[in-house]
């Protein structure tokens, strides 16, 4: 009938227009936004001026910034920060509060390099793996400031104005992944104790070092690469045996120490010597005998001359690979030279002939440098190129007086790979 159809079609309208039943305590999906919530995460909070590029980074780099942003702390709470980027700006200690790194507790990399710092600040995070600090004013570090970064492996310190006694023994001492120290650009005049077991590099360029004891470096018998240039060692600084402990140095750079001769008693691992700009006047008959594994030896800008290196000084060094006498007095190409040679470097000394005997053998050079000499065409012996078939002449070899002839039109015969070069 038309009433009991009329009954149907109000009864689908209430149930379209009524709501469905009431939901049951406990029963929500806490996954569903309810309404005027959003479904997206919390803003990331980031300091004013400074930029957030990943959710573990802030960097506030050269904001001309002199008190620390203290939101990274509340950042930190949010996010999982690693890499705080400070430097470049004029961040004193009275503007870093003791508190600053409360909550960073996963914070890897810190960078307060260039700076206004004058001591190391305290509290910093225990978590940290690289610490720059380079470009500051620092003169000490507090006692006990680096007590706490067991996991730090990367520390840079140079360009400060750190003493002798800014330092003490208990300084690095607690560092044990520390495996990079800088401390060049300063003004110490010895090598820091208490070093850590685990140091494999150790850059102490440029302070007012005079002396080098071997009981500072008992702690870091894992040492590789000493970094000792433009100090004031001089002759009597490094004496024999003073690097013994350091078994397993493989570099020592000495460029620039007023050495008169090569230091005696090296480690017997040492790979590469680096003596540049000393005053070295002699190379004795077993001055590199303690160190046969030698692979690469620079005497360059020294004061040897011919009648001073020994006929026999190189009979140990059958590793080497690169020998660098430029810059010296020699006049005739050393005897002995090791039949192994790849590199050897004569220029600016005062050459004046060359002759096949020294370089019988050096089947393996493949660069010698000559350039800057007082060699003529008449001064290279018969010969001299035969066996030297992988050389290649580099820098050009140059006479300071122009021949009296016309090179030979026979100069390249038996010559491969080689070019020479005349003024």
């Amino acid at each position: 009938t038309a009433e009991s159809g009329l009954a149907m079609w109000l009864s689908l309208l209430l149930l379209v227009l009524l709501p469905g039943p009431l939901p049951v305590a406990g029963m929500e999906d806490a996954a569903f936004p309810h309404l005027g919530e959003s479904s997206q995460p919390p803003p990331r909070a980031c300091p004013p001026r400074c930029s957030c590029p990943r959710v573990d980074t802030v960097d506030c780099d050269g904001l001309d910034l002199r008190v620390f942003p203290d939101n990274i702390t509340r950042a930190a709470q949010h996010l999982s920060l690693q890499s705080v980027y400070l430097h470049n700006n004029q961040l004193s200690n009275a503007g870093l509060p003791p508190d600053a790194f409360r909550g960073s507790e996963a914070v890897a990399t810190l960078s307060l390099s260039n700076n206004r710092l004058s001591y190391l600040p305290p509290s910093l995070p225990p978590s940290l793996e690289r610490l720059h600090l380079q470009n500051n004013l620092i003169s000490k570090v507090p006692r006990g400031a680096l007590s706490r970064q067991t996991q730090l492996r990367e520390l840079y310190l140079q360009h400060n104005q750190l003493t002798d006694s800014g330092l003490d023994a208990t300084t690095f001492s607690k560092l044990h992944s520390l495996e990079y120290l800088d401390l060049s650009h300063n003004q110490l005049t010895t090598v820091p104790a208490g070093l850590p077991r685990t140091l494999a590099i150790l850059h102490l360029g440029r302070n007012r070092i005079r002396q080098v004891e071997a009981a500072r470096l008992h702690g870091a018998p894992g040492l590789r690469y000493l970094l000792l240039q433009h100090n004031q060692l001089g002759s009597s600084g490094l004496p024999a045996g003073a690097l013994r402990p350091l078994r397993g140095l493989h570099t020592l750079h000495l460029y620039g120490n007023g050495l008169d001769r090569v230091p005696l008693a090296l480690p017997r691992r040492l790979r590469a010597l680096v003596l540049p700009h000393n005053h070295v006047a002699t190379l004795g008959a077993r001055d590199l005998a303690a160190t046969p594994g030698l692979m690469e030896l620079n005497l360059a800008y020294n004061r040897l001359t011919s009648a001073r290196v020994h006929h026999r000084a190189f009979r140990r060094s059958r590793a080497l690979r690169s020998l660098d006498l430029a810059g010296n007095q020699l006049t005739r190409l050393p005897m002995g030279l090791p039949t192994g040679l790849h590199t050897l470097r004569l220029q600016r000394n005062q050459l004046r002939t060359l002759e096949p005997e020294p370089l019988t053998g050096l089947d393996q050079l493949q660069e010698l440098s000559l350039a800057h000499n007082r060699l003529r065409v008449g001064d290279i012996g018969p010969g001299t190129w035969h066996e030297l078939q992988a050389l290649q002449v580099r820098h050009r070899l140059v006479s300071h007086t122009i021949p009296r002839a016309p090179p030979s039109p026979c100069l390249h015969c038996h010559i491969p790979n080689i070019l020479v070069s005349w003024s």
